[in-house]
């Protein structure tokens, strides 16, 4: 409970033109200045923060982001989890998490700019956060299907079951012969369909993908509308079927443990 306490003391707050300032750190000051006048001064300021932190330190949304910022230092495991599922990414897919990342960037900094109320901007900045980690499980995917493919495509799978079929069809052969072709013909029928299994993988991945992609898109041209900014809504039903985690192969492990943190000290992340 102390970290939250002293999370609550140096909250900072967006003030135009001056960035975000210690509000809290500046009141205490200010009173134990005009306490030297008057020391009731400074009764009335220990009151004042008592209420505040406490207000604060026992508010659930704002421990969340407390553990969230304490979860994602750069000096994590998880931040190192991330970014090794990142660097394993092809450059375009990289590109593509770095454009996603600038734009939810420009929200926050909307945001900022509109004078958000200090919680509403740390809810924002924990929600796109959430959306980002989605973002980059879908590439993840993405690349595990796109990597893990044999040689053959659908149309040449095609050929070699009918050019077996037709073998089949033809009289006299052996009938061990026969059971080998049929054997043979069991498996490519099997690869064939995990082949249309995979393209539809990666279709739905494909389409997520670019819908978060016009989500974060709406964000942005909402925050240069909006007078007051209001809580950031990305929750978004996926087409993916990402829970179950057998789409990032050897990248498994690594997903896994990022989800379970986000569960366990972040808001629960968007449905997948």
């Amino acid at each position: 409970m102390w970290r939250y306490v002293k999370e609550a003391f140096f909250v900072r707050v967006p003030v135009a033109a001056l960035g975000d300032l210690p509000v809290n750190v500046m009141v205490v000051a200010g009173f134990g200045i005009l306490g030297l006048a008057n020391p009731g001064f400074w009764l009335l300021g220990i009151a004042v923060e008592a209420a505040v932190l406490s207000g604060l330190a026992f508010n659930r949304r704002f421990q969340r982001l407390v553990d969230g910022r304490a979860l994602l230092t750069p000096d994590t495991d998880v931040a190192r989890a991330r970014q090794s599922l990142i660097d394993s990414l092809p450059a375009p897919s990289k590109q593509r998490l770095t454009a996603l990342g600038t734009k939810c960037t420009r929200v926050l900094t909307l945001y900022q700019a509109a004078r958000a109320d200090g919680v509403v901007l740390e809810g924002n900045r924990e929600a796109l956060r959430n959306l980002e980690w989605v973002y980059l499980k879908l590439l993840v995917a993405e690349t595990h299907l796109r990597n893990n493919v044999s040689g053959e495509d659908e149309r040449q799978l095609r050929q070699r079951i009918g050019a077996l079929e037709a073998d089949l069809q033809k009289q006299p052969e052996s009938q061990s012969l026969r059971d080998s072709k049929s054997s043979t013909l069991e498996i490519l029928k099997k690869r064939l369909a995990l082949w249309r299994r995979r393209e539809q993988s990666v279709d739905e991945i494909c389409s997520d993908l670019v819908r978060i992609e016009a989500q974060v898109d709406l964000l942005v041209e909402n925050a240069a509308l909006e007078g007051r900014p209001q809580a950031t809504d990305v929750e978004i039903e996926l087409a993916t079927e990402l829970v179950g985690g057998t789409l990032f192969g050897d990248a498994e492990s690594m997903v896994k443990n990022v989800d379970e943190a986000y569960a366990r000290d972040v808001a629960p992340p968007l449905k997948n």
